[in-house]
Formats: structure tokens, sequence, C-alpha cells
């Protein structure tokens, strides 16, 4: 067994990780997207912006989106769980999350293989993701 051999097969299992893990939470992003849709549209749940009355601001920057409906900005979204297109945010915001608990799975792994470097990127990139949804550095 050569160094080169077993830096190889470190980097193909670190990588299958990560695709594993990045299939498991992108088809359950999709499946709790697809469901929230549903509850949307079906009207399981009210919604906050009536289905009807969408359609009219459609073409509206966000700022006015905002003011037209007094629809929540930043992560006030989180309050309107209730309603169908609240739930329809938070599968997308769930969607979001994939990159993020992948890398946290992938370092798990690389701090128990003592890969300290790649651990390093790896909390780097999840700090700065955190960071830019934290809305932080906005």
């Amino acid at each position: 067994m050569d160094l080169n051999s077993d830096l190889n097969r470190a980097d193909r299992a670190q990588r299958e990780l990560y695709a594993r893990w990045l299939d498991i939470a992108t088809q359950v992003g999709f499946v709790v997207s697809l469901v929230a849709f549903l509850v949307y549209v079906g009207r399981v749940l009210p919604a906050y912006v009536p289905l009807e009355e969408l359609p009219r601001y459609w073409s509206l920057p966000v700022h006015k989106f905002i003011e037209a409906t007094g629809a929540p900005s930043g992560w006030a979204w989180l309050g309107d769980l209730g309603y169908g297109d609240g739930l329809n945010l938070a599968g997308i915001a769930l969607l979001g999350l994939v990159t993020p608990v992948c890398y946290v799975r992938l370092l798990a792994a690389l701090i128990a293989e003592h890969d300290w470097l790649q651990a390093g990127l790896a909390l780097a990139q999840v700090v700065v993701l955190i960071a830019a949804a934290s809305g932080a550095v906005a």
C-alpha cells in the first residue's frame, strides 16, 4: 500500500459520503416541497396571499410585494407556517439546508479521520453559509 492509494481511497470515501447525504437530503427536500405545494394549491391550509390574488403581485419587486400584501420579510416567515404559502417557503428553505447539512456530515467524518485541512475547509464553508443565511452580512 502506498500513500497515494490510501489518499485516493479516502477521497473517494469522502465523495461517496457527501453524495449519499446529498441524494437523501435532496429527495427529502423535494418530497417536502411537493407536499407543501399540494397543501397550498389544494387549499388544505389558508393562504397568506390568496391563490387567486397572486397574479396581481407577480410583476412587483420584492419590497412592493411586501408592502402590498403585508407579507413577512427576513426570518419572520417562520411565524407563517400555518399558511399554505408559508409552508412552501419552509420546503424551499429545507432545500437550501441540503448543502450545509452535507458539509456538517462530511466535517464529522473528516475530523474522525484527522484530515485537518479538509475539515478546516468544510468548517469554513459551513460558517460562510450560516453567516449568509443569518443575514448578518447583508
